[in-house]
């Protein structure tokens, strides 16, 4: 299939992510341009687009997507907005690359999920980054060669510096965990079929009324355990681990030693200190294979099922962590076109 011209790209929400992406798309990756950008807030989109040679700034995400110069559209806005731009850009015919979450619940991800069904063809690819880290691809080469034998449970750790003063204790499941949902679900190739929160005593860093840290269990279809201590409050900068324990050996990933430095009685290494730094790189090869595959007529990458799935999860976690105990995990039918 002949590949497209460079692709004129509107991004939607111009916060930290929005743009951060904007600055991605004009100076790091190939084959595209940002053509518009979108916000509520008139004089920050300005300021964006004023950055880049050619962009509109637009302040209603259907204005832009109706532009002759936007060929697709990536959604960087808040999730409770996603439904809505992915809805739009699907009545446009355009391709989407949609920040996690998908959006805020499972009932308006499934709404999502059976549009996209009625296009019948995949339109949208959510933006899980860790599946493009080196570290989880090799993670996730390793454990698809079979070497290690059957995986049986799956550590993770994610620990941010601090909260944002607008984050609540349901936010670390549903903003948070959310990434070790869709790392479990894609190193392990299960579904998530149970969910249990568990509340230690909450750390003296945290702010007032913000359950923090958590640690959730995942039960699998295929047998297998997961858990996730999620801590974002843990003071010394963002640090996000995963280690697979199988029948014949370990592997794990995220200790951050790329380099060790000796000196002065003392060893050791620098740690990130938010999300935008430890996965830049990440960021960078997700933006550039959704690019490629858009000009070649084609959508890969994590489906709108996988975040469908993910707010499933995440659901029945926030149910645990208000009611207490164990929660399952309902899913449709996984249609064929997610197959």
């Amino acid at each position: 299939m002949t590949e497209r011209a460079n692709l004129g790209v509107a991004v939607i929400g111009t916060g930290k992510m929005g743009a951060d992406h904007v600055r991605r798309l004009h100076e790091v990756v190939s084959g595209a341009r940002v053509s518009a950008v979108v916000d509520v807030d008139a004089e920050r989109a300005k300021t964006i687009a004023a950055r880049v040679d050619g962009c509109t700034a637009y302040t209603d995400p259907a204005s832009a997507m109706a532009a002759s110069d936007v060929d697709a559209v990536l959604i960087a806005s808040p999730g409770p907005a996603h439904e809505a731009a992915l809805l739009q850009a699907f009545e446009h015919d355009l391709p989407v690359l949609c920040e996690k979450p998908l959006t805020p619940d499972a009932a308006s991800a499934l709404r999502v999920v059976e549009a996209e069904q009625r296009l019948g063809r995949r339109r949208a690819q959510v933006g899980f980054m860790r599946r493009y880290d080196t570290e989880y691809m090799k993670l996730k080469s390793l454990l698809e060669t079979g070497q290690l034998g059957r995986p049986l449970m799956l550590h993770n750790r994610h620990r941010n510096a601090a909260s944002p003063p607008f984050f609540t204790s349901s936010m670390l499941i549903s903003d948070s965990v959310a990434h070790e949902t869709d790392v479990t679900r894609w190193l392990l190739g299960h579904e998530i079929t149970a969910v249990t929160v568990l509340r230690p005593t909450p750390s003296a860093n945290a702010p007032d009324d913000l359950q923090d840290p958590q640690f959730v269990v995942f039960e699998t279809d295929g047998g297998a355990l997961a858990d996730v201590e999620i801590f974002v409050n843990c003071g010394f900068g963002y640090q996000v681990q995963a280690e697979a324990v199988c029948e014949r050996g370990t592997a794990r990933v995220g200790d951050g030693h790329a380099m060790v430095t000796n000196m002065a009685g003392r060893w050791g290494g620098t740690i990130a200190q938010d999300f935008v730094e430890r996965f830049a790189d990440a960021y960078d090869r997700e933006v550039q294979a959704w690019v490629d595959a858009t000009r070649r007529g084609e959508v890969t990458g994590p489906s709108v099922w996988d975040g469908y799935a993910a707010a499933a999860v995440c659901e029945a976690g926030v149910r645990s962590l208000n009611e207490g105990g164990r929660m399952t995990v309902e899913l449709v039918e996984r249609p064929a076109l997610y197959g």
